[in-house]
C-alpha cells in the first residue's frame, strides 16, 4: 500500500516538474537565424585572429630560443 502512494507521489512530482519546464521554455526569447549567423561569424573571426596572434608569438619565441641555444 505504501509503495503505491510513493509511486503516485513520484508520478505527480515528475508531472509537475515537467509542466514547470514546459512553462519556462515558453518564456525563452530565442535568437533569430540572422542573429545566430552574425554571432557565429564574430566568434569565428575572433578565433582566427587569436590563432594568428598566437602563431606569430610562437614563431617569435621559437626564433628567440634558437638564438639563445645557438
Amino acid at each position: 500500500m505504501a509503495e503505491k502512494k510513493e509511486k503516485a507521489k513520484f508520478g505527480a512530482a515528475f508531472t509537475a516538474w515537467f509542466r514547470g519546464v514546459k512553462s519556462e521554455f515558453k518564456k525563452i526569447s530565442w535568437p533569430t537565424p540572422n542573429k545566430i549567423a552574425k554571432d557565429t561569424g564574430i566568434v569565428l573571426v575572433t578565433v582566427a585572429i587569436v590563432a594568428a596572434f598566437l602563431s606569430v608569438l610562437n614563431w617569435v619565441f621559437h626564433l628567440g630560443i634558437e638564438k639563445l641555444l645557438g
